[in-house]
């Protein structure tokens, strides 16, 4: 049989290119060097994920993904003064801020004030220098073979290293503040270390012009280590996030997401409970309209027994858009008395929106509470007359709807000023519905 010779999009034949021409420009030699040439040869192997790949069966990249935009270049001084004030979102909340600009930490425009027990560094540095705990920790929170992820493990620039000593509690939250001043892809990656017993908040967020961003952060909670973890996504272009957490034991973790303004955006988290008596929960609110798209992608792995899991998250949409929830709950054999449930609701303002819902248990203990649900609908015609007829106007109605139903799940933030935060965001968007 004749050899099969893929037919690469002009998309894949730019992002080989640009792996070529970069790789002996990319932070890192020896074990990391490696690294990149393993990813990227995945990604050579495939080329970018279709519908035919389950996991991105609602979010075809090839598709989406018409061509690649240049590697990013180091920021100028202009792009370093236009994001000074970036990550207004947060801003109320006084947090530290970690400002990157087209995909490059600039230390500059961070806050890097000693604090004991925190350490915070750049991931180009870290891989330069060859830090071997870096480099040993790298792709090793969760394995996976996703493609997203292998060209960001190929194509790192710069990020973020921040370890938090055992014990440490943190007097204020991290904002990692992602601003993007050209239309080019960046591929960032992070790596948090929250050690034994530490306590910390780290927030992200996303805006700027539309560019192709790749990022990746991996998050070590440690055993009786707690973190919240809040990110907001607001830029066009093209969104691909990945989260990969592995808890310890007794340790706990919280997460939300708020898309909205978008272009194409893929969350895809993968998260493990590695260790007993760990609790987390994932929750997120997508608010689409236009022709936007976003995917939540989440892959929840229970390896350890006496864990918690719960998973929430809605979508309102407008327009033609779509939102899709991805959510698969895989219990290893041994982990028993797993507690895990998963949840996702869609609220369609049009007949041209689209929700795509799918989520999912893969079960191989036998004394566990596993479940999950979908539910997509309209605004309930019978309220909304209600409301209206107490003199309340029909667009004011159902942004009362509206906020009462993404309401739910933003009431179970449990920090008042990233609650108000992200509801404000959430309601700024009700405003400009129109």
């Amino acid at each position: 049989m004749a050899d099969v010779t893929p037919i690469r999009t002009p998309a894949e034949q730019a992002i080989a290119a640009a792996f070529d021409s970069a790789r002996g420009t990319l932070p890192g030699k020896g074990a990391v060097a490696s690294l990149r040439e393993d990813a990227f040869r995945r990604f050579d192997a495939t080329g970018l994920p279709t519908r035919r790949v389950e996991a991105w069966k609602y979010t075809d990249l090839r598709t989406g993904l018409r061509e690649a935009l240049p590697l990013a270049a180091p920021p100028d001084a202009a792009a370093k003064a236009n994001a000074k004030n970036a990550g207004a979102v947060f801003a109320a909340l006084k947090p530290r801020k970690l400002t990157f600009v087209d995909g490059a930490f600039v230390p500059e425009l961070s806050d890097l004030s000693p604090e004991a027990g925190l350490s915070i560094g750049s991931m180009a540095e870290a891989l330069t220098k060859g830090d071997a705990d870096v480099t040993a920790k790298l792709g090793q929170t969760f394995e996976t073979d996703d493609i997203a992820v292998a060209l960001n493990t190929a194509l790192m620039g710069d990020g973020v290293v921040i370890r938090v000593a055992a014990n440490t509690v943190l007097t204020r939250p991290l904002h990692l503040v992602f601003v993007t001043q050209s239309e080019a892809s960046s591929f960032t990656r992070s790596l948090v270390v929250v050690e034994k017993g530490a306590k910390a908040v780290i927030a992200e967020s996303h805006e700027g012009v539309a560019a192709q961003v790749n990022t990746a952060l991996e998050l070590i909670v440690g055993d009786g280590a707690e973190v919240d973890y809040y990110k907001v996504v607001a830029n066009r272009g093209i969104h691909l996030g990945s989260l990969l957490l592995s808890a310890g034991k007794n340790a706990r973790f919280d997460t939300f997401v708020l898309n909205q303004d978008v272009g194409i955006v893929r969350n895809q988290s993968f998260v493990r409970f590695a260790g007993e008596h760990s609790k987390g929960a994932m929750r997120g609110v997508n608010l689409v309209r236009g022709k936007e798209h976003v995917d939540n992608t989440l892959l929840i792995e229970h390896v350890a027994a006496h864990c918690a899991g719960r998973e929430q998250f809605k979508a309102v949409l407008d327009g033609e858009s779509r939102s899709v929830f991805q959510g698969k709950i895989v219990v290893k054999p041994g982990a028993q008395k797993t507690d895990s449930k998963m949840m996702t609701r869609a609220l369609l303002l049009s007949d041209d929106a689209e929700a795509d819902n799918k989520p999912e248990l893969e079960i191989f203990a036998d004394d566990v509470v596993c479940g999950h649900g979908a539910t997509a609908g309209a605004l309930d015609p019978m309220l909304k007359f209600y409301l209206m007829s107490r003199g309340i106007d029909e667009q004011q109605a159902e942004a009362l709807l509206i906020q009462a139903f993404i309401g739910e799940t933003v009431e179970e933030i449990a920090d008042e000023g990233f609650r108000d935060a992200i509801m404000t965001a959430a309601l700024a968007w009700l405003e400009t519905r129109g």
